[in-house]
């Protein structure tokens, strides 16, 4: 039978597609990113489940009831080729993995460690990218571990950003800050003002709202668990560990007075110091007040004194005062940060709002501050995350991160906000007889 050059060319084209498409699942491309997976991953909001099966290794013993959500950035559209190193220790298991709006199934017959490949996907956008991974057969008793993400086409032309060599840190997701440059005529800073709202929706498990920060430590609100939210204040030792029971005698920070329900001790891990919280489940699109007073206490010490006001009580309270050793100083370094203290939940993205700042200097009274450094963690910087951003809003400014959202703000951007003099309701010399101890 003759076939003339038209039906010629469309039975090679068909033969062509069906090589490539057979090819596509039993050939490894050269992969050009192997992204940890365990890094990148998370059991959304289920932490229990998260904390269970995702370690820095990668996941182990995946069971399979709950999908797998991982992440990277790409800094291209275009073709992506997609694998994944993996083994079952149960019976053949099939996958469906789903990028961009495709989806592709996948069976796992191995039981040792393997690069198997899935396939290719468009990418018609560059940003972060989720890879959704579920187990469609069988339906239970499965046991999967996965150790990488792999990645190869032309979206690898260019930087892909994921987390690499920090596990805790970078589950966790980026920390930004907002920082408050001290005027120049203000010598004696004593008073640092500050107000922070968090909006309905972003009151995420994990996140620390941290409104009135200084060189010596912090204090802020967070959200706990589902069932407790704390008002935090901490300061740290002049002694360097992260083992509090290391601290000398004569570097400890002492405590002078606190608040009524207010837990006093000690912290560890991230420097360490005094510490003190008091549970208050407080809500979201309300405006909380924070107030922070720093002054020398003698030529070898300084004393820090945290005051909170709700307006569900609608007074002042204090939450803790402490003395600080081997220093004599007004406040510095004045800051406000967000992060988020619980890995599990670093998938989810939250936001704060820190309204109308001020400083109070013993010689010239109220000075307001209208001026903001956005500045980040090392997470950020390295490019391991960069789902973080900072910017104005009315009265003050926001700050947002985790989410894998697209639209991130240049750290070291300069905000500044219009002056609104309005001044802090609050008598300073009541305030601090009312709580003399």
């Amino acid at each position: 039978m003759k076939i003339n050059s038209y039906k010629l060319a469309f039975l090679i084209s068909c033969i062509s597609l069906v090589l490539s498409s057979c090819s596509e699942h039993k050939e490894n491309p050269d992969f050009t990113y192997r992204i940890p997976i365990g890094e990148n991953s998370w059991i959304s909001k289920d932490q229990a489940e998260d904390r269970k099966i995702i370690k820095k290794e990668g996941i182990s013993n995946w069971d399979g009831s709950k999908p797998v959500e991982s992440y990277f950035r790409s800094n291209k559209s275009g073709v992506l080729k997609l694998g994944l190193k993996l083994k079952a220790d149960s019976e053949n298991i099939t996958l469906k993995v789903s990028v961009a709006g495709k989806s592709k199934e996948l069976e796992v017959k191995n039981k040792e460690f393997q690069d198997v490949y899935v396939g290719e996907f468009k990418l018609e956008e560059p940003g972060y990218q989720q890879v959704l991974i579920e187990v469609v057969e069988p339906g239970s008793n499965n046991s999967l571990s996965i150790k990488d993400l792999l990645l190869a086409g032309p979206v690898t032309d260019t930087e892909v950003n994921y987390v690499e060599d920090n596990f805790h840190f970078g589950r966790r997701g980026p920390s930004v800050h907002l920082r408050y440059p001290i005027p120049e005529e203000s010598k004696k800073p004593t008073y640092f003002y500050n107000e922070i709202v968090v909006p309905e929706g972003e009151d995420v498990v994990g996140s620390y709202y941290m409104a009135n920060g200084f060189s010596h430590g912090y204090f802020g609100i967070q959200v706990n668990s589902e069932e407790e939210r704390r008002i935090l204040f901490s300061v740290w030792s002049p002694y360097e560990t992260q083992d509090p029971a290391e601290i000398p005698e004569d570097q400890k920070i002492i405590l002078l007075n606190k608040g009524e329900d207010v837990y006093t001790g000690e912290f560890g891990n991230e420097g360490s110091g005094g510490q003190s919280y008091k549970k208050f489940m407080w809500k979201t699109n309300t405006t909380y007040k924070f107030l922070l007073k720093g002054e020398p206490a003698g030529p070898n010490h300084t004393d820090y004194t945290a005051y909170f006001y709700a307006p569900e009580n609608g007074a002042w309270e204090i939450i803790a005062s402490f003395r600080r050793p081997k220093s004599s100083n007004y406040l510095g370094s004045l800051y406000s940060f967000l992060e988020n203290f619980v890995p599990a939940t670093g998938d989810i993205s939250r936001k704060a709002h820190y309204k109308n700042q001020w400083l109070y200097d013993e010689e010239q009274g109220w000075i307001e501050l209208s001026n903001a450094i956005f500045t980040a963690d090392a997470t950020a910087n390295q490019k391991h995350r960069i789902d973080y951003a900072g910017g104005e809003v009315e009265g003050g400014y926001y700050l947002e991160n985790c989410g894998f959202f697209n639209d991130y703000t240049e750290v070291n951007s300069k905000f500044s906000r219009k002056p609104n003099e309005n001044e802090p309701e609050v008598d300073l010399k009541e305030l601090e007889s009312k709580f003399q101890k």
